[in-house]
């Protein structure tokens, strides 16, 4: 008989169904029917026939997926459906099911594992009043008994030995695992915690027994390093289990059960409770030193497996208890070797990650050891530092050695995933670098720059470029963060750069980024500026080295633009050029341009014009020849791209800014109130071009969102420089609006009002512009804004904006203030944030329209409000109801306590999971609050989680 094909139509629990729906579970190719099952099955579990059928479906002669499930079933019952059981059938169920381990001991594999798991948290549950000691009860019932006196026998006795010892080491290993996973009450937790460290003495004991035995077989030995580690999770004290933990290093030298030994010692003594065991720790210290030599054996032959391992065992053990075995100076000698030892797995040979793997695995250790010694008193840290440093030097040569890139060949042949994970460890290794620095100081730049030195005077040497690129990679790493401008090497380095043969690009690209590095100290030297500048842009005119170039220039751009005067013109032709041959992705295009921006910004006035028309007259030349075309998804790239380029310079080009900080300065006026900045110059004189493009384009959001963007760029760099377009650019943005509603539109009048709507003298062009944008969309809203939701968004932040900076706009009778507050409530409604009226209510005593609207509409308001916060928006927003809650309360407290009442009072309002009786509890809170708006949040919070019947639920 087959399950329901209809989720509706009922079906008798019993096996043959049950069965049955298994079947069509794992074997139906039909998806929808293996769903139906599915839920029909998950349902059958939660029923309380499930305790009765679970057993019939573990009968022996069932499939082992019908066992299966009837095994995960028994499982779901005890795990949470425990209360349905009376107590009095406890022992029954816990012997069934002992009997049931016994029986599936032989397998099927799966089976077993789920019954051990379900008497696992029958344990659990029964732990410690009813189940004293369950770990000693289950030794015992799998201990090999004798046939029974009257010629009988139990199922202990009729199993193999081998079988059972196997059973038993599962049902150990996950009774831990299904503690640890269980969701338990704290003081539950920690006491199941006691009372199962305090079985760890049995376990222990005969997991010791069974490692040593020669009679136990890979198979048990295996499963015993597995208890252990499971064991482990519940942190039982090394001081209790080192000798067994020592036990598991023998294992190592048996290649099957090396990764599960490997596994396991990792585990042990990478708890942190360790170091409370200092003896232990001191005791096993040995044993990871004796894997040396079977460390180097693996590294010659090549035995990436062994290798990884040893360095797992020995990075667990320096890592982990690195300050404890630091102040054990008696024994120093034994942690300076393992300390050698993970430098060794450091500097394992081979290209990480083709022909190793290793070495990643160490890196933190170094972070830890240095942040330990560097935490020690100042007397006590020089004895550490006398020792520990040069192990240190030695590591930089490591590092900058495991940093070499292969051949150019090798690297070609290399998958774009293994370049990928090589580019990271590079990064791993600069971090490591950049952290190392802190410990050596000015001796590591200076050791740096002699070896860099030297290779570049040797013709032999500077012929492997990767050694130079290491050296550099180092110096970049170190340059990056810390602050290098007081160094004496700095200019030798700068010296020796322009020597470099940039040929091969692996290397210029590391060249590159390491002038960039240096882009803040050449601003304090730029007569040095003249040396490096040729070989950035030599690196300019070539795709491969894109972005580094780029970078690199945009920084020195930034950093130096008032040295830059000698260099302009090379790097405007030179940058020019490149532009013009499209030798750079788009991304790269808008960084030059920056960079471009920030150069043109410190030119002598009289020339920023003349260079910046040179500069963007062939691009707009390509524009016009654009627009002029049929549009087709070419041209509007192209169109885009251009505008982009655009944008991005007039991100960074304004004049009136000096000084280092460009984002932040102050402006600081070079030119006179009656001259008009380069930017303003250009924008007017692009003006008809734009208006074109927008004729073609303007049912293209995307191109009108570019056009915008040049715009937007300009005004938050400009700001009040920005006045004389102010109201060419209001019509525009009214009359593209009007034909075709864009949020990119919105966002810029919002940037407009934010700047100029304190300026009298604009103050008619933005009050028009705005009367507009309103019509347009409410009149686009008539069917609600749910269609609209970035028109939404955008609309709401710009009225925001108006009320924050212009509220007398509000004023005009042209403004349906009506309308735009019904507009807040609408947007409410289709899950938006109630950014208006957040700004709207705190004006309404002092707007008489607001006033007005407030006490009509108001009541609305308010139910919409409980309504999305009763469960008709999402839980995120109701940090925001509760704001408009507050404003309410504080401007209109009476009317609020009217509208609460009338509202609530219908049944099932706002969610029928609350009463009357916390609905009326909600209102009297809400009342109290008119000036703390963390409390106000809280009550809005609870109403809300009572109303989703989340309350007490987690959340």
């Amino acid at each position: 008989m087959d399950p329901p094909t209809n989720p509706g139509e009922p079906v008798e629990l019993t096996v043959e169904n049950l069965e049955s729906a298994l079947y069509q579970l794992y074997f139906d190719p039909d998806m929808e029917r293996k769903t139906l099952a599915q839920k029909w099955l998950t349902q059958a579990q939660a029923s309380a026939q499930a305790w009765q059928f679970c057993w019939a479906l573990l009968g022996p002669e069932k499939l082992p997926e019908v066992q299966f499930f009837g095994a995960t079933t028994l499982h779901i019952k005890i795990s949470r459906h425990w209360s349905e059981l009376p107590t009095d059938q406890h022992e029954g169920l816990r012997i069934q099911l002992l009997s049931h381990v016994l029986h599936f001991s032989s397998g099927p594999k799966m089976v077993l594992t789920r019954l051990c798991v379900a008497l696992a948290a029958m344990a659990l549950n029964l732990i410690p009043q009813a189940w004293s000691q369950p770990v000693a009860d289950m030794v015992r019932a799998f201990q090999p008994q004798k046939p029974d006196s009257d010629g009988g026998s139990s199922a202990a006795a009729t199993q193999d030995p081998h079988v059972h010892c196997l059973a038993l080491l599962e049902l150990l290993t996950v009774l831990p695992e299904e503690f640890l996973s269980s969701r338990l009450a704290q003081a539950r937790r920690g006491q199941l915690r006691g009372a199962l460290a305090g079985e760890w003495a049995v376990v222990c004991s005969m997991l010791r027994q069974l490692l040593q035995s020669q009679d136990s077989s890979n198979q048990v030995k295996e499963k015993v390093l597995r208890c252990l580690s499971s064991w482990v999770g519940l942190d039982v004290p090394l001081g209790e289990s080192h000798e067994l933990v020592q036990d598991c290093f023998t294992a190592l030298s048996n290649p099957e059960l090396f990764d599960t030994a490997v596994e396991t010692i990792a585990n042990a003594i990478s708890q942190p409770d360790c170091q409370r065991y200092i003896d232990a720790l001191v005791g096993l210290m040995p044993l990871v030193l004796g894997l040396h030599d079977q460390l180097r054996k693996a590294v010659e032959d090549g035995d990436m497996e062994t290798s990884h391992g040893i360095c797992r065992i020995a990075v667990a053990m320096g890592e982990t208890h690195s300050r404890v075995l630091l102040e054990q100076v008696e024994h120093w000698q034994e942690y300076l070797a393992l300390v050698n030892m993970i430098l060794f797995c450091t500097g394992i040979p081979g290209h990480y990650p083709v022909s190793e793997t290793t070495s990643s695995l160490t890196l933190t250790f170094w972070y830890t050891l240095q942040d330990d010694i560097l935490s020690f008193e100042e007397e006590k840290q020089a004895v550490y530092l006398q020792v520990y440093r040069p192990v240190y030097f030695q590591l930089v040569d490591v590092l900058l050695y495991k940093s070499h890139y292969p051949s150019q060949e090798d690297y070609s042949s290399w998958s774009s995933d293994d370049k990928e994970l090589f580019r990271i460890y590079r990064v791993d290794i600069s971090d490591t670098l950049m952290y190392v620095y802190e410990m050596l100081g000015a001796e590591l730049l200076s050791n740096l720059y002699d070896r860099l030195g030297r290779q570049l005077m040797d013709p032999q040497q500077s012929a492997v470029w990767q050694d130079t690129e290491a050296l550099l990679f180092g110096f970049q790493s170190i340059a990056e963060t810390i602050d290098v401008n007081y160094s004496d090497v700095i200019p030798g380095l700068i010296g020796l750069i322009p020597r470099i043969n940039i040929s091969n690009i692996m290397l210029a690209d590391t060249v590159m980024y390491t002038i960039g590095s240096l882009g803040e100290w050449l601003a304090d030297h730029p007569v040095m500026l003249g040396g490096i500048l040729p070989m950035v842009l030599q690196g300019l005119v070539k795709a491969e080295l894109s972005v580094s170039s780029v970078s690199t220039l945009k920084r020195i751009c930034r950093e130096c633009r008032h040295d830059l005067g000698p260099y302009a013109q090379d790097i405007l032709s030179v940058s020019q050029d490149a532009l013009l041959k499209e030798i750079h992705k788009s991304s790269q295009c808008m960084w030059l341009m920056q960079a471009l921006g920030f150069l043109l910004s410190a030119l002598p006035e009289d020339e920023v014009l003349v260079r910046l028309h040179s500069l963007i007259a062939p691009h707009i030349q390509q524009l016009d020849t654009l627009v002029l075309q049929e549009p087709n998804a070419t041209n509007k790239q192209s169109i885009i791209h251009i505008l982009g380029m655009l944008s991005s310079l007039f991100t960074t080009l304004d004049v009136n800014r000096q000084g280092d900080s460009f984002e932040q300065q102050a402006p600081s006026p070079r030119l006179t109130p009656s001259q008009q900045t380069p930017v303003v110059v250009v924008l007017q004189q692009v003006f008809p071009l734009i208006q074109t493009i927008l004729s073609r384009w303007l049912d293209d959001s995307e191109v009108v969102e570019a056009v915008c963007g040049v715009f937007e760029k300009s005004v938050r760099t400009l700001l009040h420089d920005f006045g004389p377009v102010v109201a060419q650019l209001s019509g525009m943005l009214g009359q593209i609006y009007s034909a075709f509603p864009q949020a990119s539109a919105l966002d810029l009048a919002r940037q407009i009002v934010h700047i100029f709507a304190g300026e009298e003298e604009h103050v008619s062009d933005i009050k028009s512009l705005i009367e507009v944008l309103t019509s347009a969309t409410l009149t686009t809203f008539q069917q609600g804004p749910r269609d609209h939701p970035d028109i939404a968004e955008s609309f709401m932040y710009l009225h925001a904006q108006i009320l924050k900076r212009k509220p007398d706009l509000y004023l005009s009778d042209q403004l349906d203030v009506k309308a735009l507050f019904c507009c807040g409530d609408s947007c409410i409604q289709c899950f938006f944030a109630p950014t208006l009226q957040t700004e709207l209510l705190p004006h309404c005593k002092d707007t008489p329209s607001l006033a007005e609207v407030l006490h009509s509409d108001g009541r609305f308001l308010t139910e919409t409000v409980l309504q999305a916060v009763g469960g008709g928006s999402p839980r995120s927003l109701t940090e925001h109801f509760s704001e408009v809650l507050l404003s309410l309360n504080r401007h209109c407290p009476a009317l609020l306590s009217q509208w609460l009442k009338e509202t609530l009072q219908a049944p099932g309002f706002p969610s029928a999971q609350v009463s009357a009786e916390q609905k009326h509890t909600f209102s009297q809170q809400l009342l109290r609050e008119q000036t703390n708006k963390r409390r106000v949040k809280e009550i809005v919070k609870d109403f809300s989680l009572l109303c989703r019947g989340l309350q007490g639920s987690g959340y």
